[in-house]
């Protein structure tokens, strides 16, 4: 099966954004969504790859919630891999800090609007 990747995953690894590659206009439209930043605000105060997609409560289907990683993913913002059934996620916290100085601060202070 050509779309199988290591470990025997029936679905194809995901595609990372590198942080330098993402203008500053994508990195706020992916940060303008309520349930995204939930998202990056629960990877914040995990441990580094302890997060399954399925652990977020977020009022979301399957569907909704693929697209939302697809975004932070292209944003540069998360990373993802396969473990075993399960994809797990980290946030890319110094690559995107390296990138935009500030910027998740200001996301993941505990008293901004959403």
């Amino acid at each position: 099966m050509s779309n199988q990747v290591a470990g025997g995953s029936h679905r194809a690894a995901p595609v990372h954004t590198d942080p330098e590659d993402v203008s500053v206009l994508t990195a706020l439209s992916a940060l303008a969504d309520p349930v995204r930043i939930k998202l990056i605000r629960e990877l914040a105060g995990s441990a580094v790859w302890t997060r399954s997609c399925g652990s977020f409560d977020v009022p979301v289907g399957k569907a909704a919630l693929s697209h939302h990683f697809s975004v932070l993913r292209g944003a540069g913002l998360v990373e993802q891999r396969d473990e075993g059934p399960k994809r797990v996620n980290r946030l890319r916290r110094e690559e995107f800090d390296a990138r935009f100085p500030g910027l998740l601060d200001l996301v993941l202070r505990a008293d901004g609007a959403e």
